[in-house]
């Protein structure tokens, strides 16, 4: 299956659904910038329930590419996150395996959005050892190209998980709360779950593949 989709930070389990059953996967780079979406924020469990980790950037209400969007580091927004994290998963069954690999990424000063996205990106598909091809689009079309498949904001805070037709989420163990908490980031995943986490991914859809 080949699919086009947005640059997410620390994407959901759905996200990496999809990519999990695809072999080629097309990454949006020149749509504007979209605020209150998962481009610049992630969703996490810890001791208070769900948590979102938001990364603050320079936009001024302009329309700004996303590949151009530049990160507002005069907040401290890292080290708050990593400290999120920590608190949410460092008793997680496999945090010390990756919580290195994480901390290093979101505290290298990576000077856009999209950069910072994409080595979190590069870093998860590694450890959830997935292959697919990677492409970023040269222009932005409404039309992805034939044969692809238009994923693009269909995984979003403000649309309920019913709307993901293909996206059945396979229940697994979380740290906290007696009840599973489906398509928070990766990152619950992979420090819950470790090397199982990518037949959760294989067993969590329906996926329509196109020819």
């Amino acid at each position: 299956m080949k699919i086009l989709i947005e640059s997410q930070y620390l994407p959901s389990v759905a996200y990496f659904t999809l990519i999990a059953h695809s072999d080629e996967v097309f990454i949006e780079t020149n749509e504007n910038f979209e605020k209150q979406s998962y481009r610049n924020r992630c969703e996490i469990i810890g001791p208070n329930k769900i948590q979102n980790l938001s990364i603050p950037v320079h936009h001024g209400g302009r329309k700004i590419p996303i590949k151009e969007l530049i990160i507002d580091y005069k907040q401290k927004w890292s080290n708050n996150h990593w400290r999120a994290i920590q608190s949410a998963y460092g008793k997680a069954p496999f945090f010390d395996f990756y919580g290195d690999y994480f901390e290093q990424e979101i505290k290298a000063d990576y000077t856009t959005l999209f950069k910072l996205n994409s080595s979190l990106l590069t870093l998860c598909l590694k450890l959830l050892k997935l292959k697919p091809s990677l492409n970023e689009l040269s222009e932005y079309s409404k039309i992805p190209p034939v044969g692809v498949i238009d994923f693009r904001s269909q995984i979003h805070p403000k649309k309920s998980l019913d709307s993901l037709a293909w996206f059945q989420p396979k229940a697994y163990h979380q740290i906290f709360g007696k009840d599973f908490v489906p398509n928070m980031s990766i990152l619950d995943l992979l420090f819950c779950m470790g090397p199982d986490a990518e037949q959760i991914l294989y067993r969590s859809s329906v996926i329509i593949k196109n020819n």
